[in-house]
């Protein structure tokens, strides 16, 4: 199983404030049966430059990684990065990415987006290389036209739900209906903290397998690694 958003490791943002809050979250992760954990912290180009960001999350990791053990979870080194008005012409876009992809973990606006916000992302995604996934994308359902999400999808951009959308039962049914069409692609923990935003992939799986069965399941699995090869 691979999580596909996480705030795992330590002193980067509001996630894992140190490296024992990050590796009791892996275990927990690792006891859910997550093999690949794909470490998101947040990233907001008008706080600090990519290599000022680039250079704390190895810092972070490396911190981390001396205390990780085989029975931990894989990491990934990627970014949840903040949509700001002009975007598109960020610099070193492609740095930002999962490492060894092109896809870019992209959060946007809590609010009713402009036709200028979406045009912007839009052109966000052409380019070039890379692939954007927007970040827990039920969160936005309530404040934008229905026909954002058409002209989305036909750019290739792709969307990333938490476990919380599966395990809230006046969500689940939305939830699990987006994901058999292919509308939703990834599921992430978004987990902050061992205590109020615990990893509860493990759950989400249990209600996907149970709904829609494990060939499904290997089937998302097998799609997920293979976007990430």
């Amino acid at each position: 199983m691979i999580d596909w958003h996480s705030h795992v490791l330590p002193d980067m943002d509001d996630g894992s404030r140190n490296a024992e809050e990050s590796l009791k979250l892996l275990s927990m992760e690792s006891e859910q049966g997550v093999r690949l954990v794909i470490a998101t912290p947040h990233f907001d180009a008008q706080e600090e430059t990519e290599a000022q960001f680039l250079e704390r999350r190895e810092r972070a990791f490396r911190c981390l990684q001396k205390e990780m053990n085989a029975n931990h979870p894989k990491i990934l080194l990627g970014a949840e990065v903040r949509y700001y008005p002009g975007i598109s012409q960020l610099e070193n876009l492609k740095s930002l990415c999962i490492e060894g992809t092109s896809l870019l973990l992209l959060e946007m606006p809590f609010s009713a987006w402009t036709e200028y916000t979406v045009r912007e992302v839009l052109k966000l995604s052409h380019f070039g290389s890379v692939t954007l996934i927007l970040a827990h994308v039920e969160r936005y359902f309530s404040f934008q036209n229905k026909s954002v999400w058409k002209r989305f999808s036909e750019s290739g951009i792709l969307m990333q739900a938490n476990a919380s959308f599966f395990l809230q039962f006046s969500t689940r049914r939305r939830a699990l209906r987006l994901l058999q069409n292919a509308e939703i692609r990834f599921v992430g923990s978004d987990c902050h903290n061992t205590i109020s935003r615990p990893p509860r992939l493990g759950e989400a799986f249990d209600i996907i397998r149970n709904k829609m069965g494990e060939q499904f399941v290997f089937q998302m699995q097998e799609y997920g690694y293979s976007m990430l090869s």
